[in-house]
């Protein structure tokens, strides 16, 4: 299996595992983070760039790779989220630096996935 079918399925199947377990505030966290990232004042992909640079920030893989695949499905190039980790990284400071590393491993297999798929 590779990481970015590891990380899918895992995902998957650990929402599922809160949502069927969870009382209304966990059910209702996950609707707000839903609705957060849709078109508004400013566009989902925007939004999406925020996110990723955010979590980079706050140094959650997880939250990462989830924004990577959005950005990357909303058309983001590769060089323009390179670009907006840059940022976070700035932002971050050095302690980022493990975390972006992780994050161009998963983005290389995303746009890997993404040209063998055209």
């Amino acid at each position: 299996m590779n990481i970015l079918e590891e990380y899918r399925d895992k995902r998957a199947a650990l929402n599922e595992k809160v949502i069927n377990n969870s009382d209304k505030v966990i059910k209702r966290i996950y609707s707000l983070d839903t609705i957060t990232y849709t078109e508004g004042a400013l566009d989902e992909k925007t939004k999406e760039m925020i996110g990723l640079t955010t979590s980079l920030v706050l140094r959650c893989d997880d939250c990462v790779k989830y924004h990577l695949e959005k950005c990357v499905e909303l058309g983001y190039s590769k060089m323009q989220i390179v670009e907006g980790m840059g940022v976070a990284n700035v932002v971050g400071g050095t302690i980022v630096i493990p975390h972006l590393r992780r994050a161009m491993e998963y983005l290389d297999a995303l746009f890997e996935e993404k040209e063998n798929q055209e």
